[in-house]
């Protein structure tokens, strides 16, 4: 018989039974990955990445092309918001140039999440506050995800998993998500900008209430280290560093924003601000052409070391630059018509004669990374592929997606009768004949395309491209028009072709779906230009944002790689991994810069020694 146990003892054996099913304390996540750890301990001092010491002053003079007539940064259907805007806004994390998809809590003292991803719940960091010195509050970070998500269609599909938001505390938000087990939802909550919802619903100068979905040149309130200073919608802006930014002093911000004041100086195109640049009206250059890289940096100032010039290696994912098909035009709809542009495209030739063979072709939407398609299909790949074909019609997965690797088809001496013959041959079973050196359709009607330009950047090189058009009897042209053009064009899917850029990062999630969904394919401003709407790519995209683990994302986002090459969307252009930069020799920078960007505006500052000897130099 046992013996009767004490109250003591009972009581112990209750309060550790409670104890061990009580729920476990939330992790507080001051920083948050979505792939590994983040590189810096709750405890660090600033980023490593940067000059602690960093001086602050001086101003710093750069270029932007075209012209703008907004400073809403959120009415992306509206107007062309001015160069610079994010400057003025924080978010609830900040980002970490050096670690691809992490990022550190600013506005967000933390943020906590349950096991399936149902919700995530952001606590404020005590002390946020707006320029107008109002604080950072739970109603103003709800009102933000509401308002954007109503006014900008991009985030209005990255954001659609949040459905609620709501106050949980003093300094406490929660917003709720439609699903469980979507991984990558509480790392994008922490990317939203946050506004001050009592700016944005007040009357503004006008009189007239405040409307987020609309352009204005009044300027806005934001709670970032800058605020605009002035503006000039004819000619540019220019803001200034916040004296007394509340967050100066947060590690994720020490050495940062180093500058008193950054100016935006708008020019029709670069070749008149290039020569203001030679003249010293522009501090810092970034150079994206090969042939001006090589040929136009003999310029007075550089002989005499008054302008430096670097190459930056950067270790980021490559960018999917390409040229881009509308397929909502009957032309492009056809994937055999598409597959005779790819094949047609000579970037070895444009390579040597363009670009100082020092540009490599690029052959994924995610190359450089492990997410990039090799080989054939096999194991989860291939899994994910046989789920889907029974469920989509036959033409949304090329028979080659199974069989067959993808590699850019190859323009050489050898290579090239062959590549043009294939690609008549596609044209003739597309419907269209070669009649006389020009290609009709059955209505007699000619293949004509024209490429559209912002600008006259790329126009040497799809002239070239033009000429081996015209070998299949394509007649095609190139229209170059100013960024506001442009941009009302390419909103309005007005266009045949676009040179496109479709960055990507190591860690895909819910942007997936603008830039390749149905539901994004006819919404104005989304990044699906291509306007694909293939029901196998919707359930591969669905694969990537509700991916379970690391190694389910891989397999997904190398299966939406397959699906979106064997289909010939677009043609893959260059990539070149580092930044050309070429600057008036007044600046400084930290020994070691992050690994994804040169970040110029986030970490350089104006040196006043060589600021001073500069300014010596040219008065000579």
């Amino acid at each position: 018989m046992l013996k009767a146990l004490s109250r003591a003892a009972v009581a112990a054996i209750a309060l550790t039974l409670t104890a061990s099913l009580a729920p476990a304390e939330p992790i507080k996540h001051y920083a948050q990955s979505l792939v590994g750890k983040v590189k810096h301990g709750p405890d660090f001092k600033h980023f490593d990445w940067v000059n602690p010491s960093a001086p602050k002053g001086g101003t710093v003079r750069l270029f932007a092309q075209g012209s703008f007539d907004s400073l809403n940064l959120f009415a992306t259907t509206q107007g062309n918001a001015a160069a610079g805007l994010t400057l003025i806004y924080d978010s609830l994390f900040e980002s970490s140039p050096d670690e691809p998809t992490a990022h550190y809590g600013l506005i967000a003292e933390y943020a906590t999440h349950p096991d399936d991803y149902a919700s995530v719940t952001i606590r404020l960091r005590d002390g946020a506050k707006f320029h107008d010195g109002k604080p950072v509050t739970p109603e103003d970070v709800i009102f933000s995800m509401e308002e954007i998500k109503k006014a900008d269609p991009q985030r209005r599909l990255y954001y659609a998993n949040v459905v609620k938001g709501e106050k949980t505390g003093d300094r406490d938000v929660t917003f709720t998500f439609d699903s469980k087990g979507n991984r990558e939802l509480p790392h994008i909550v922490g990317e939203l900008p946050i506004i001050p919802k009592h700016y944005w619903t007040a009357k503004g100068a006008n009189g007239e209430p405040r409307d987020l979905s609309k352009s204005t040149l009044e300027i806005p309130v934001g709670s970032g280290a800058y605020k605009v200073k002035s503006v000039d919608p004819t000619r540019g802006i220019t803001y200034e560093r916040v004296a007394d930014y509340w967050a100066k002093d947060l590690p994720v911000n020490v050495g940062q924003n180093n500058f008193d004041e950054i100016q935006f100086t708008y020019y029709r195109d670069r070749v008149p601000a290039f020569e203001a640049f030679k003249s010293g009206s522009i501090d810092y250059w970034a150079e994206n052409r090969a042939s001006s890289w090589a040929a136009q940096y003999d310029f007075d100032a550089i002989k005499k070391g008054m302008v430096k010039k670097d190459l930056l290696p950067t270790e980021r994912l490559a960018s999917m630059q390409v040229l881009a098909f509308n397929t909502r035009r009957p032309k492009f709809a056809d994937l055999r018509v598409r597959k005779a542009f790819n094949l047609a495209y000579n970037f070895e030739e444009a390579n040597k004669k363009f670009f100082y063979e020092s540009y490599t072709r690029i052959g994924s939407f995610f190359d450089g990374s492990e997410l990039k398609a090799t080989g054939v299909p096999q194991g989860r790949e291939l899994e994910i592929l046989n789920e889907i074909k029974p469920t989509v019609p036959a033409d949304s997965l090329p028979p080659e997606v199974f069989t067959v690797e993808y590699k850019n088809p190859v323009n050489t001496p050898q290579t090239r009768r062959a590549n043009l013959a294939e690609a008549s041959k596609l044209l003739t079973e597309a419907g269209w004949t070669n009649k006389g050196g020009t290609l009709m359709n059955a209505a007699g009607e000619p293949f004509t395309v024209e490429f559209l330009l912002e600008g006259e950047v790329f126009q040497n090189i799809i002239l070239a491209y033009i000429e081996d058009l015209k070998l299949l009897g394509i007649k095609a042209s190139v229209r170059a028009v100013d960024a506001s053009q442009y941009k009302r064009r390419t909103d309005d899917r007005d266009f045949d072709i676009i040179v496109d850029n479709m960055s990507q990062s190591i860690s895909p999630g819910n942007e997936q779906r603008d830039f390749w969904s149905s539901a994004a394919a006819d919404g104005m401003g989304s990044r699906n230009s291509v306007g694909i709407k293939n029901p196998a790519i919707d359930k591969i995209v669905d694969k990537i944002v509700f991916a379970k683990d690391r190694d389910e994302l891989i397999a997904a986002a190398r299966t939406l790689d397959r699906v979106l090459l064997w289909n010939w969307y677009v043609v893959p252009t260059w990539h070149l991994p580092a930044e050309r930069v070429a600057y008036w020799d007044k600046f400084g920078r930290p020994a070691k810069l992050p690994s994804q960007t040169s970040s110029f505006l986030r970490v350089w500052w104006v040196d006043p020694a060589k600021d001073a000897a500069l300014t010596a130099a040219r008065a000579k």
